[in-house]
C-alpha cells in the first residue's frame, strides 16, 4: 500500500526555496510521499525550478507526477479553472478524487473548497510548525525563515509561532 501523498502547489515550493529549506520539506512529514504535478512544475521559474530539479534528481524525495485526469477529475479541473489558476486547480481536483493532502498557502482559493470536500491541506506555516515540533529547526530558525521568505517578496501570514509550539520545545 502506498503512502498518502502531499501534493505541493507552487507557492509552498517557492516559499521553501526562498527560505533555503526546500531540501528539508519532505523530511518534515516522512510518513507522506511528496509530489509535484507536472502542471504545477510548469509554473515554476528560475532558481526555484533549478532547486526543485536538483532535489528531484539527487535527493529523490520529491517526485514529479503526471496529471492524467479523466472523467470526473478532468471535469472538476476545468470547472475549477474558471476562477483559479492551473496549478491550484490541478492540485485540488487531484486531491479531491485521490484522497491525498494538498500543500498550498493560497487559503483564499483552497480553504472553502477543501472544507467542502474533506480535503486535508497544509500551509507553509503548518510545515514550519511541524518542523519545529519534530526538532528539525528551532523557533528562531523558523522566524528567520519567515523573515527571509518575506524579504524575497512572498506573502506569509503574521503569526506568532511560539503560541503554537509546546513550551517544552522552545
Amino acid at each position: 500500500m502506498s503512502k498518502v501523498k502531499v501534493v505541493l502547489d507552487a507557492d509552498v515550493i517557492i516559499h521553501f526555496a526562498k527560505g533555503g529549506y526546500l531540501s528539508m520539506l519532505p523530511e518534515i512529514l516522512v510518513e507522506y510521499d511528496f509530489i509535484v504535478l507536472d502542471i504545477v512544475y510548469g509554473e515554476l521559474k528560475g532558481d526555484v525550478k533549478m532547486q526543485l530539479d536538483n532535489q528531484m534528481e539527487f535527493l529523490k524525495n520529491i517526485e514529479l507526477f503526471s496529471f492524467k485526469a479523466s472523467g470526473d477529475m478532468m471535469c472538476e479541473y476545468f470547472r475549477l479553472m474558471e476562477n483559479k489558476g492551473k496549478g491550484e486547480s490541478a492540485c485540488l481536483a487531484y486531491c479531491r478524487f485521490t484522497n491525498n493532502v494538498i500543500g498550498s498557502s493560497n487559503l483564499k482559493d483552497t480553504t472553502e473548497y477543501c472544507s467542502r470536500y474533506g480535503i486535508v491541506y497544509l500551509t507553509t506555516i503548518d510545515f514550519i510548525y511541524y518542523a519545529i515540533r519534530r526538532r528539525l529547526i528551532t523557533l528562531e530558525e523558523a522566524k528567520d525563515f519567515v523573515t527571509e521568505v518575506r524579504r524575497k517578496g512572498s506573502i506569509l501570514p503574521d503569526v506568532d509561532l511560539s503560541t503554537y509550539v509546546p513550551h517544552a520545545l522552545l
